[in-house]
């Protein structure tokens, strides 16, 4: 055969099975929904942030195996239709306790007021204890979706209201709050206020129109839905960890291969590291930027603390013992937290 003409075939053959080659891997290739609240802004959202962060890891740590295609802002519907999608269909959601607590009100008792000191005690509660592997446990065994991590989404809790300024249980006597879910109306009633259930696309405009004079969140979703225009006084009373879930299909999940797999569990790890990092860094510049904006901050003092907490903790331990929730959980959780003396 003709020199040239045999360089030819051969360079042809290789294009062949280059192609192949390629088109096998883009076969391979999978697409997988990531669901989540908040704007696609890495300033304001810090799940933006994870799931930014994870998409990246995901991609490079599976060789472009799997593929996260991301979409923020609630679009694939509110939290229970996003949970069911993820029990239904090859998917990751980040979900709140709004989307948890249907499924699992166990996780309610992770957010019994002033459970944990700092942002170390709280990763490790959920990093180590066994409580939320109970709960991961739980969560699986009952729908099929598995519970892969914990994200921060700003820091602890702080109350905002339009009214006056908060710094003692007496000053909530009368205002009407919005709330995220059945545990924190538990909260609202136990000072004195009056809580009403609220989806976080609605939140700006209930408390611009009045339906509520007050909300309780982190001050990065205080930016992100821009409610210091409608909300005067922030009270950083860091009542409760600021935590969603990543949660994913579990039978898709189960359906790749271990490097898979691994690969995959890594990503979520790394990715979910960065963000806590990240988020610590920037709690302060973001209670600066509210008081920039007009807000009143207000710091309650050691005592007026204990007082938000000798009141709101039993009340919140009385609640949950109404919804049904097997002891063995509290108490787990409790121990988990170095705090079994409120079990007494």
């Amino acid at each position: 055969m003709n020199p040239t003409r045999s360089f030819a075939v051969s360079s042809l053959t290789a294009a062949v099975l280059a192609a192949g080659v390629l088109a096998s891997q883009a076969q391979a290739a999978t697409t997988v929904d990531l669901s989540y609240n908040g704007a696609p802004d890495p300033d304001k959202n810090a799940v933006h942030v994870f799931a930014t962060n994870l998409k990246e890891l995901v991609e490079e740590k599976t060789n472009g195996e799997i593929e996260l295609k991301l979409y923020p802002n609630s679009m694939l519907g509110e939290e229970q239709e996003r949970m069911e999608q993820t029990m239904n269909s090859p998917s990751l959601n980040i979900a709140s306790f709004a989307g948890m607590s249907p499924l699992v009100p166990e996780v309610f008792v992770s957010a019994i007021p002033f459970l944990f000191d700092d942002f170390e005690s709280a990763r490790t509660f959920f990093d180590e204890g066994q409580y939320w592997q109970a709960v991961e446990d739980a969560l699986r065994e009952r729908t099929g979706v598995e519970l892969l991590a914990v994200v921060e989404e700003g820091g602890f809790l702080a109350f905002t209201n339009d009214e006056k300024p908060i710094s003692s249980p007496s000053d909530f006597e009368g205002l009407r709050f919005r709330a995220m879910d059945p545990s924190q109306v538990a909260l609202y009633e136990a000072f004195g206020a009056s809580g009403t259930p609220i989806p976080w696309t609605e939140v700006y405009m209930s408390l611009k129109t009045g339906v509520a004079d007050g909300q309780m969140n982190p001050p990065m979703y205080i930016i992100m839905g821009s409610l210091y225009e409608v909300q005067d006084y922030l009270t950083l009373a860091n009542i409760q960890y600021s935590d969603q879930f990543l949660v994913g299909n579990g039978a898709m999940i189960d359906g790749w291969d271990e490097a898979m797999r691994e690969a995959f569990m890594e990503a979520v790890a790394e990715a979910n590291q960065m963000a806590r990092e990240h988020n610590e860094t920037r709690v302060d510049e973001r209670i600066a930027y509210l008081e920039e904006q007009g807000m009143e901050v207000i710091r309650p003092s050691e005592e007026e603390l204990a007082a938000f907490r000798e009141q709101g903790q039993p009340a919140y331990l009385e609640w949950l013992g109404e919804q049904d929730i097997d002891q063995s959980f509290i108490d787990m959780a409790l121990e988990d937290a170095g705090m079994t003396h409120l079990a007494e």
